[in-house]
This record gives C-alpha cells, sequence and structure tokens, in this order.
C-alpha cells in the first residue's frame, strides 16, 4: 500500500523534515509549508518508509498536489 502526502493548502515548500528511505509514523512530521508568513506542518497520513519527495525546499504548492508518497 502506498500512502499519498498531499498539500492541505497552497504555499511554499519551507523544509523536507523526514529523509528519503527513512521510516515515518502516521501523524509523523514530513515537511513544512510556509504560507501568509505562517508555517503549516504537513504529517504522513499512515506508517511506513519515505519513498520520494514530489517536491524540493523552494517550490510553490497548490492545494491537494502530491508532495510526497510513503510505502
Amino acid at each position: 500500500m502506498t500512502g499519498e502526502v498531499r498539500a492541505p493548502l497552497a504555499g511554499k515548500i519551507l523544509s523536507l523534515s523526514a529523509d528519503v528511505g527513512s521510516t515515518v509514523e502516521e501523524d509523523g512530521e514530513v515537511l513544512v509549508i510556509e504560507a501568509l508568513k505562517m508555517e503549516t506542518i504537513v504529517y504522513a497520513p499512515c506508517d511506513g518508509k519515505l519513498a520520494e519527495y514530489k517536491v524540493k525546499v523552494g517550490d510553490q504548492v497548490e492545494e491537494d498536489d502530491l508532495l510526497a508518497l510513503i510505502e
């Protein structure tokens, strides 16, 4: 099963909190988005291994964009 990490809002990728290949737990921090000078932590939707980021720091994203995959 693959879990998709999606953007909860539009903004800029501020930081990637977990390393690709690392184990993440459900509700664990995956990355941070900045919007309107406020930081929003994006959490893992499931337990698993962070397989891939689809974004990099500085990227602009829209709500519901695919940010990362967890397997």
